[in-house]
């Protein structure tokens, strides 16, 4: 058989190759970045995982981690039942109304009085009680319309028992977020426990739709709530 010449292809001329190479700018000297030691600063990052926190957030999140993985006994699983918002809401608009004078109001009022010569009226102004001791005593005494417990007390056992003492004397009691919140009210960076003593008559019957709500989802539940575990 005759032989075939075999024909040698020519490689393609590469895309790249075919068009101008682009020009670069000799005033213009390329200078990349070295990152090693002694050179250039480095670039920003994200060190959140490796800042040393305060040691209170450290507690806080160690503290809600081991909520999330420990079984929650009810007495402490309770304050997690907080109220709805549109009741807060309602709440926290009775309790503006009977806000205690701040210190400035006070020194205010004192100096009036001195001026006109006046001595310190006998009727007390119906206003929101504060302070733990305060409230725990006006609880034993009956005294107490509605008592509303802040969610994030620290230590808990400052307020764990409250809620037992309230369904004991049959007053009503909520928990609502945010002791900073309670303690705004009453012109204090923060506050344990309030509560309403007396009310106008005006807004009584704000007063006792609060309180209807408030016992149909703490005092009437107790059963309920003290089988409930958390975690």
């Amino acid at each position: 058989m005759p032989k075939v010449k075999k024909v040698k292809k020519s490689a393609p001329v590469p895309l790249n190759a075919s068009k101008s190479k682009k020009l670069s700018n000799p005033l213009i000297e390329k200078r990349p970045k070295n990152f090693s030691i002694g050179g250039d600063i480095q670039p920003k990052r994200d060190l959140r995982r490796f800042v040393r926190w305060p040691k209170y957030i450290r507690l806080q999140r160690q503290r809600r981690t081991l909520y999330q993985r420990l079984k929650v006994p009810p007495s402490i699983n309770q304050f997690t039942m907080t109220v709805d918002k549109s009741l807060a809401t309602n709440i926290f608009k009775l309790l503006k109304k009977y806000q205690p004078e701040s210190s400035a109001e006070k020194k205010e009022r004192l100096r009036n009085m001195a001026a006109a010569g006046k001595t310190e009226s006998t009727k007390k102004p119906m206003v929101v009680k504060y302070g733990l001791n305060h409230v725990t005593g006006l609880i034993e005494k009956k005294k107490a319309q509605l008592v509303i417990i802040a969610h994030d007390v620290d230590p808990i056992e400052l307020v764990v028992w409250l809620p037992a003492l309230c369904r004991k004397m049959n007053i009503p009691y909520c928990i609502v977020k945010g002791k900073s919140r309670l303690g705004r009210v009453v012109h204090k960076k923060n506050a344990a426990a309030l509560c309403i003593t007396g009310v106008k008559a005006e807004d009584k019957n704000a007063l006792s739709n609060i309180i209807s709500s408030v016992k149909t989802n703490y005092n009437d539940r107790y059963d309920e709530i003290r089988k409930t575990w958390g975690g």
